[in-house]
């Protein structure tokens, strides 16, 4: 399987800018979970400028209908 990574990053939004897992995906989702996080794309834009990624703020955010 080819990594999209050009295309993928048309839709990352990712505030991270030394990230080097930027537009591969599977790198980033992989990294993410095993610290008990989310990635960034499943934030909306100001939530994700927190950097917190926590699995707690996301059911936090969702419960407040705010994702």
């Amino acid at each position: 399987m080819d990594c999209k990574k050009e295309k993928n990053l048309d839709k990352c939004n990712c505030t991270y800018q030394p990230c080097s897992r930027k537009g591969v995906c599977c790198d980033c989702l992989t990294y993410h979970l095993k610290n008990r996080e989310l990635p960034a794309c499943c934030f909306t834009k100001d939530a994700e400028k927190t950097y917190n990624r926590s699995f707690e703020h996301f059911t936090e955010l969702v419960s407040k209908h705010r994702i």
